[in-house]
């Protein structure tokens, strides 16, 4: 087969984009946060977004919008793992989104077959949680932490730099066990960038595709799209579903989302347009 991801005990095949829908079951992420902080509004939410199309279900219990504050660990486990057994236990391929080695253990140890880590692996005890396990992981890139990322970011160059950052945290995973065909890089779009440094990087996607790594893009409802489009655009899906085209055009392989449906149906049209 072509381009495939090692996703726990499954292969997902990469040869058309794939989805993935956000599920917070935080109180202040950016765009939803306490919408499902009920456990039972937040599966429901998630059997939503399968049914719509997504591929993979992310699972985040702790804000990483600019701004927040950390939880315990604790309070994610407490928010995270009920959603990870059931959704698993339905066959729903689950990523998680943290930072915390225990939370990546137990979170493995209950079916999710993927790690979303903002800090790409560097906490203590990261790298070895995932490498003993048979888990994808997603590395990406953050300037600073999430409480003064947006604190006048600066880089020299930002394309260079996330690209150079992502390639030596993928070797790094590599050195310690994890295959090539379990990793994905995000440069973290909105995460310690200005608008000008988010459209740099999303006009040079098909650079961080070219490391060989597949690429996930993470724009939805970023503030970067509020500034482009004039409004907030909670609600208003169609500046977030023109960004995850552009991206999936010059080359990102998954595309995290919060409007599923939208987004699976504008990628449906597109695919075929480009189809011959």
């Amino acid at each position: 087969m072509g381009a495939y991801l090692d996703f726990g005990a499954q292969r997902l095949g990469l040869e058309r984009p794939r989805v993935m829908g956000i599920l917070n079951v935080t109180t202040d992420s950016f765009s939803d946060g306490g919408r499902f902080i009920d456990p039972a509004q937040a599966l429901e939410h998630a059997r939503r977004m399968v049914e719509d199309g997504a591929d993979i279900i992310d699972i985040g219990g702790e804000s990483t919008r600019p701004g927040a504050h950390p939880v315990t660990e604790d309070t994610e486990l407490e928010r995270v793992m009920p959603l990870v057994e059931t959704l698993a236990g339905e066959g729903v391929l689950v990523s998680v989104d943290t930072s915390r080695a225990a939370v990546m253990r137990e979170a493995m140890r209950a079916g999710a077959g993927m790690i979303n880590d903002v800090r790409a692996l560097r906490g203590a005890g990261a790298i070895d949680a995932v490498a003993a396990s048979d888990a994808a992981v997603c590395l990406m890139h953050m300037r600073g932490e999430p409480l003064t990322m947006q604190a006048d970011p600066q880089y020299g160059d930002v394309v260079a730099e996330v690209r150079d950052f992502l390639v030596e945290r993928a070797q790094a995973c590599e050195a310690a066990g994890i295959a090539r065909t379990r990793i994905v890089i995000d440069p973290g779009f909105g995460f310690g960038k200005s608008v000008a440094h988010n459209l740099a990087m999303l006009r040079a996607i098909g650079t961080f595709n070219d490391t060989g790594y597949p690429v996930l893009a993470g724009l939805s409802r970023k503030s970067t799209l509020v500034k482009l489009a004039g409004r907030d655009v909670r609600g208003h899906a169609g500046a977030s579903v023109a960004a995850a085209l552009f991206a999936v055009a010059r080359g990102a392989a998954i595309v995290r989302v919060h409007d599923v449906r939208e987004t699976v149906d504008a990628l449906r049209v597109w695919h075929a347009i480009e189809s011959d």
